[in-house]
């Protein structure tokens, strides 16, 4: 039976993890660009607005990079000299993100990227990592508290907290997951980017959603129906039996059966 299941979620990986996914996935929305710190931001977004039907997410996350002038970083990096800048993402809204969210998040990543000189979107995760750390725990625990460090930041609404999951609040993390997929995880397929080097993929958590729950313990992969931080992590740990170098591949494999093959 192990051996059906490792084969089935194998062949689903190798279906999946192709080029062909990216076109109808919010994964193409940072395909759209070149540059590092455009590719981070955009897809920090795209993880970011990552609920409800995938057209939908596209179609905001389309809108938002053209409010952004198509250069999400020059964006950021220069909101100082415009005053125009809150204006223009105005009328952005989301599903329950609107322009009062979004504009602490720029103004979090103006901070990160200008005033801390900070090459990457990268550090404000792998910081906050200790050398032992088996999986990215602390470091999303960390990014939490940065995003939302009130002595740096001290306006922002107590709404957007919602908008970034952590640990330590027992959330499954599912966006945040599957932006440090995109980012960290690379091979030679050309789906994830593979553009940080300081966490591994052996750290990386399964992004956990309805869909994966119910096709994992639909497979015999879990018995638990709560999607939370430490039912995520037990399906990460079960994964990677199959692969301990890189059990978030299977990402592909749990959420194509359960959101494309709808495997019940």
């Amino acid at each position: 039976m192990k051996k059906n299941i490792i084969h089935l979620l194998n062949s689903k990986v190798e279906q999946y993890n192709h080029i062909d996914f990216i076109e109808n996935d919010p994964i193409s929305i940072p395909h759209q660009f070149s540059k590092k710190q455009d590719i981070e931001i955009a897809a920090f977004f795209a993880a970011t607005l990552a609920w409800g039907n995938r057209k939908s997410i596209i179609t905001s996350c389309k809108r938002l990079m053209s409010m952004m002038d198509n250069s999400p970083y020059e964006f950021v990096m220069n909101i100082n000299n415009s005053s125009n800048w809150q204006k223009q993402i105005q009328s952005f809204v989301h599903r329950t993100f609107n322009d009062v969210d979004l504009a602490h998040f720029i103004v979090f990543l103006h901070h990160h990227y200008k005033i801390k000189k900070e090459q990457s979107l990268e550090t404000a995760f792998s910081k906050w990592l200790q050398p032992n750390d088996v999986d990215t725990e602390n470091a999303l625990n960390g990014f939490y508290n940065y995003f939302f460090n009130e002595n740096l930041f001290d306006n922002f609404e107590e709404r957007t907290r919602k908008h970034i999951a952590a640990p330590s609040k027992k959330s499954a993390c599912k966006r945040l997951n599957m932006y440090l997929r995109w980012m960290v995880r690379g091979d030679k397929l050309g789906v994830d980017f593979g553009l940080w080097k300081q966490i591994k993929s052996s750290q990386l958590i399964m992004p956990l959603d309805v869909h994966v729950v119910n096709v994992a313990n639909y497979l015999g992969l879990m018995n638990s129906t709560k999607t939370n931080w430490q039912t995520a992590v037990e399906l990460t740990n079960t994964l990677k039996q199959f692969d301990a170098n890189d059990p978030v591949k299977y990402d592909y494999a749990l959420f194509s059966l359960g959101v494309v093959e709808e495997l019940k």
